[in-house]
């Protein structure tokens, strides 16, 4: 939720989530209306009461997110993957049918050169 809200902060767009026309920030941490807005879970976790999940909630975004945050998130969406810990990437991949962590760089190696049948058989 901080990457999300941060992003048009990070991009030099508003100085404050709140600022940010399209935020949900206004919402979750000031307790404005939004019909659009519908609280998502990992929100209403942290607490049962709104005003101090409200407070919760504001309190995430009193310090910037580090590079060391922001970068796996960022290459994680570029690629496509999952971003967790590798049991997460097993249970994502099997439930997916396909890969969900980065693949490694270039073509895959050529198999070892078979000798040709006529080679076997020559004598030396």
């Amino acid at each position: 939720m901080r990457y999300i809200e941060l992003n048009p902060v990070r991009a030099g767009m508003v100085d404050h989530p709140g600022a940010y026309r399209w935020s949900s920030y206004r919402c979750n941490a000031q307790g404005e209306a939004d019909e659009l807005i519908r609280p998502h879970a990992v929100f209403t976790a942290l607490d049962a009461d709104h005003r101090i999940r409200a407070e919760h909630y504001h309190g995430l975004f009193q310090n910037a997110l580090a590079p060391s945050e922001v970068d796996p998130i960022r290459a994680a969406t570029k690629g496509n993957d999952a971003l967790g810990n590798d049991r997460l990437a097993v249970q994502l991949a099997g439930a997916l049918s396909r890969r969900v962590t980065p693949g490694r760089a270039g073509r895959p190696p050529k198999p070892p050169e078979v000798p040709a049948s006529r080679d076997l058989f020559e004598s030396e």
